[in-house]
């Protein structure tokens, strides 16, 4: 299947007013989303023009940072808020519009699941069943695909027990669309091997999987697509390995006998060098291919021979730090660089003048008519 092209800055996606006709099939499709809050600074733009395009079929990873829309654009998908404007569609359907034609093919965890402490996980399953008109014989098989007994009370399960109990209840329908907001919070390692086999096993089945995480390392290990967001905008999209391949920030390890002596020859050739342990340089060159043989000319036409040059392949994680270098993109940090907010001293100042001010309203008592002050 044809994927969405590989890499778009934020810039030209805030200025296309025209989307051009898509070349595959989505499961999700949002343009032009737009969502903002009221703050004390004024309005702020949790989503600003973002577009969304999830393939049918596979794992779509939904990345950013803590703070930079995921969750709020993951609501508005499933028509929790609404967008002050843009155009969303899942499965061909308008959504708000046309929610209701289209929710029984989604399923989806935005927060952690409210489950009934003291009922098992079979117990809590039937009675989610019974509410939402899915079949009974659905909580046997979703216990079962998702490794769970389910007669255990819910109080003693894990963490990841209980991640896994909530994916149970979203495949209960049979969901075409499931979408996990962050569904590795607070995970052990085993745990997000898991969730992560889980979710593969339901892109096998045909399934469409959109899963949020600011974690890129952990998606890239599953995902066939991904979203790259911050601050609310569009970074990049398309396919992982595609976006890797045009990553222009390609790095190497050197190891040289005289390593001070190598990191001002090719700093001095506009390189970037980075120390690392044992006397290892890590090498690269913004924005450009690196050619390892310059490396080895550059160093041996000044006597020092190289005993390790090793290409440190690129990630999403060095991906995404090269599209977001120079910006503040998590809503603390943005946070953080606002001019006009107070700073904590006299907030708290304020704070204590409030309280003091009831004593300093407090009149003496008069004494009753006719007695004596």
């Amino acid at each position: 299947m044809a994927r969405p092209d590989p890499l778009r800055p934020a810039a030209r996606t805030r200025s296309r007013t025209v989307v051009a006709q898509p070349v595959v099939d989505y499961a999700v499709e949002a343009y032009n989303l737009r969502k903002l809050y009221r703050t004390r600074a004024g309005k702020q733009a949790a989503v600003d023009g973002l577009d969304l395009r999830v393939p049918l079929g596979g794992v779509h990873g939904f990345l950013g940072p803590n703070g930079s829309g995921k969750t709020t654009t993951i609501r508005m998908l499933l028509g929790l808020i609404a967008a002050d404007s843009g155009y969303i569609q899942i499965f061909d359907h308008e959504v708000p519009l046309a929610l209701d034609e289209v929710i029984g093919r989604v399923g989806a965890i935005v927060e952690q699941p409210k489950f009934f402490p003291a009922f098992s996980g079979q117990k809590n399953l039937k009675l989610l069943a019974k509410a939402i008109g899915a079949p009974r014989r659905r909580v046997a098989a979703v216990l079962d695909e998702v490794g769970l007994a389910g007669r255990d009370k819910y109080r003693n399960y894990s963490l990841g027990m209980k991640q896994r109990l909530a994916i149970a209840a979203t495949l209960l329908k049979d969901p075409d669309l499931l979408i996990f907001d962050e569904p590795t919070n607070g995970l052990d390692p085993a745990g997000i091997h898991e969730i992560r086999s889980m979710m593969r096993s339901l892109a096998r089945r045909g399934k469409t999987v959109l899963v949020s995480s600011h974690i890129l390392t952990e998606v890239q290990q599953i995902a066939d697509t991904v979203t790259i967001i911050g601050r609310g905008r569009l970074l990049a999209e398309g396919d992982v390995n595609q976006i890797l391949a045009s990553d222009g920030h390609v790095a190497a390890r050197v190891r040289v006998s005289d390593h001070l002596r190598a990191t001002d020859v090719l700093t001095t050739a506009g390189f970037t060098v980075e120390p690392l342990p044992d006397r290892i340089l890590k090498v690269a060159l913004v924005h450009h291919k690196l050619d390892l043989a310059v490396i080895t000319q550059l160093l041996a036409d000044q006597g020092l021979y190289v005993s390790e040059l090793t290409p440190i392949q690129p990630d999403l994680e060095s991906v995404f730090l090269d599209l977001t270098a120079g910006q503040h993109l998590t809503a603390r940090e943005e946070r953080r660089h606002h001019p006009t907010r107070r700073p904590p001293q006299q907030r708290q100042r304020r704070g204590e003048h409030q309280q003091r001010r009831p004593e300093r309203r407090r009149q003496p008592e008069l004494p009753e008519r006719g007695g004596r002050p």
